[in-house]
């Protein structure tokens, strides 16, 4: 998939939820924002390198996902 940067833009809508990823070797965190960059979480979510860790991350995302009315989440991983 190799899209433009503008093209990237434009795959965040009104209802995309944004979730911003720290990657480590073992932990790894995330925030969550709207498509304007405003943070709809108050704190890091902190979850590790395994499936436990996946498996709550994707529960909390969806879970953000339904409360903020979102339809789609998106990650951003930062390395």
């Amino acid at each position: 998939m190799n899209y433009t940067q503008n093209e990237r833009i434009e795959q965040v809508t009104d209802t995309t939820l944004v979730i911003g990823v720290d990657i480590g070797s073992i932990t790894h965190y995330d925030r969550a924002f709207d498509n304007r960059g405003r943070e709809l979480t108050k704190r890091v979510f902190i979850f590790n390198d395994d499936i436990e860790g996946f498996t709550s991350f994707y529960q909390r995302a969806d879970a953000i996902k339904t409360e903020n009315d979102k339809d789609c989440f998106r990650s951003i991983i930062y390395c």
